[in-house]
């Protein structure tokens, strides 16, 4: 007979997968073992899915049926049950049987989680398309990083040595005093509404019911509940420090830029494989390498896991057919080029060991690329173990105020709205306004420059000497005319084309920056709900301030991040209106000379 369960509290279904419960509903269960806090079950309407595990009570034991009608009349007793099984059983297997072992005892960790928890960034899954097949060169069974030496030493041996310099152990985690031992709801279970009357110190703050929003996947609450723990070498510390306009990235103390170049077709497999190659050069190495589109791909997908609260910049987008075509080519390696613009004005971005490796590793050197490939695929400072390597200012004056905080976040979310909704509609005006020039404006040029041929060619009929000089001059009129079509055609390419690739990359930022300010938005419920808690009685004040501490290290990255963007976008828009101008005054001025060209031409008529 299949378990059921009793609804203690209603609840609505607000993600895929889910169902929704009634006060007193009775559901039939799956199964009684609960991940995460969650059960799967049927209810009274028929629709299967999960549910939190605290707002339903399991009904042990069934309540016997009332008898069926055709037994109805019977006397009692006249219906006797079936012996039980028992009576059937061989003596041979009535031996008491041996006691059963105890189950191997789970860390706290591993209770909590009875399936390991995913990456943050782990459904992001690079191109398996047409667009740069990942080939047996790139991604082999082997793993050149395992060999010995190839990663360095591994935390265990860290921890038998005694430490090492520059590389320290950071521990949100704290053991429970031994008031706070019971009473409390179990980690990982929504807290159902009315609860209250626990003793101090026995409340926790509750998890999020959505265990796959940003805040969860990125480990941002793991964090912020204190349950991150890990090395973190000097070299992975990202300083946030106080500037003029508040928070920002400790500046790159070495600079650089990057040139993507030369892209060329090439093949391998004996010309069974085309591709096309990007030549990089940094500017702090001066040493080319090449890189295929692949291996950009690759590059973003380790970036955007492991950094959670930095806006990635994106790829330019794929393609599947068209690849080799001259245009694609050009216009992918301009997207290509912005990106890495941005990369390497990015005080955390240009300074990652993985973003490195990627610029400077020799393109020949296979083995030397599979370590690094490896090593940052098996980077342990991600997730909640990220916001470990972050180190925020401390002292007077260096504290937040989250009230300040979230009105920040708040007019920066409202900005981001509205900027997004305008690029938008930049982005399609510009493309309307280019393929009117490259065709409507063309063409219509050109029939005004035909119409004033078809003139000529009728004046010269007239076979007058003294009608030579004007039919010349509307003749060289109507080149005129075409060749104003041609500079209209031409002049996307000059200045709009540049304007909608910025745009494309910043609308790329800003769908970025909802999980990242959803990720501080979580970080700061928690501090309101484990205020509220220490106002009830429930919660130690040390809890509390350490969980509002861990909160203060993500709106500090959060706001530094902020204040990178509108930097970089001030510059970048800066930069890119005066080059459309200057080019839409070129431009002009072409045509403007073309008119006078032609207007000269009558003074001698």
């Amino acid at each position: 007979m299949a378990r059921r369960a009793r609804a203690l509290y209603d609840f609505r279904s607000e993600n895929p997968g889910e169902i929704s419960l009634r006060e007193h509903e009775v559901l039939s269960l799956c199964s009684e073992q609960d991940i995460e806090g969650w059960l799967e079950g049927i209810n009274s309407r028929g629709d299967r899915g999960l549910f939190p595990a605290s707002y339903v009570q399991v009904i042990r034991a069934a309540e016997p049926p009332p008898p069926h009608a055709c037994y109805a009349n019977l006397p009692d007793g006249s219906i006797k049950p079936l012996p039980s099984l028992a009576a059937f059983k061989p003596a041979a297997l009535e031996a008491p049987q041996a006691a059963a072992p105890e189950p191997f005892p789970l860390s706290p960790t591993a209770a909590r989680y009875p399936f390991p928890p995913a990456p943050y960034g782990g459904s992001y899954q690079p191109s398996q398309g047409s667009d740069d097949d990942w080939d047996d060169d790139w991604d082999d069974s082997s793993t050149v990083a395992d060999e010995p030496g190839a990663l360095g030493s591994s935390y265990p041996d860290y921890e038998a040595a005694g430490g090492a310099p520059g590389r320290y152990r950071l521990s949100t985690r704290s053991e429970p005093s031994l008031g706070s031992r019971g009473g409390g709801h179990p980690p990982g279970h929504p807290h159902p509404p009315g609860g209250g009357g626990a003793a101090k110190s026995s409340a926790t703050v509750s998890r999020n019911l959505n265990r796959f929003s940003t805040f969860v996947k990125s480990g941002g609450e793991a964090f912020v509940l204190g349950e991150a723990s890990g090395f973190v070498k000097d070299g992975d510390k990202l300083c946030v420090v106080l500037g003029p306009r508040g928070p920002e990235w400790q500046e790159n103390p070495y600079p650089f830029q990057c040139s993507i170049e030369d892209p060329t077709k090439q093949t391998k497999f004996k010309g069974m494989k085309s591709y096309i190659a990007y030549k990089l050069v940094p500017s702090h190495t001066g040493q080319q390498v090449h890189r295929r589109y692949k291996h950009f791909d690759w590059l973003y997908g380790r970036l955007a896991e492991k950094f959670p609260v930095i806006s990635v910049p994106h790829l330019p987008e794929k393609q599947a057919t068209g690849r080799f075509e001259e245009d694609f080519i050009s216009k992918r390696r301009k997207g290509l080029a912005w990106w890495m613009d941005h990369m390497c004005s990015h005080p955390v971005l240009a300074q990652c060991d993985a973003f490195q490796h990627f610029l400077t590793c020799p393109s020949t050197d296979e083995k030397t690329w599979k370590q690094g490939k490896r090593k940052a695929e098996k980077d342990e400072m991600v997730g909640a173990n990220f916001f470990l390597t972050i180190s925020v200012p401390t002292g007077p004056g260096a504290s937040l105020d989250l009230q300040e905080v979230e009105s920040q976040v708040d007019g920066f979310k409202a900005f981001t709205k509205k900027m997004d909704e305008s690029a938008l509609q930049l982005n399609h005006t510009a493309n309307e306004f280019a393929r009117k020039q490259v065709t409507g404006f063309k063409k219509e040029y050109q029939k005004v420059g035909h119409s004033f041929k078809c003139l000529s060619q009728a004046f010269e009929l007239d076979q007058q000497a003294f009608s030579a000089g004007l039919n010349q001059a509307i003749a060289f009129t109507a080149e005129a005319y075409n060749t104003i079509g041609d500079l209209f055609a031409d002049q996307p390419r000059q200045d709009l084309n540049a304007v909608i690739d910025l745009l494309v990359l910043y609308q790329g930022h800003l769908a970025n920056f909802p999980d990242i300010i959803h990720v501080q938005k979580g970080a700061l419920t928690k501090v309101k709900e484990s205020k509220r808690h220490v106002e009830e009685g429930k919660m130690e004040l040390q809890k509390a301030e350490g969980i509002q501490e861990r909160c203060n290290i993500i709106s500090f990255a959060t706001l530094a991040e902020i204040n990178h963007f509108h930097k970089i976008r001030v510059r970048d828009f800066k930069s890119q209106m005066q080059h459309f101008l200057q080019q839409q005054i070129l431009f002009f001025q072409k045509v403007t000379q073309k008119l006078e060209e032609a207007l000269h031409k009558y003074d001698s008529v």
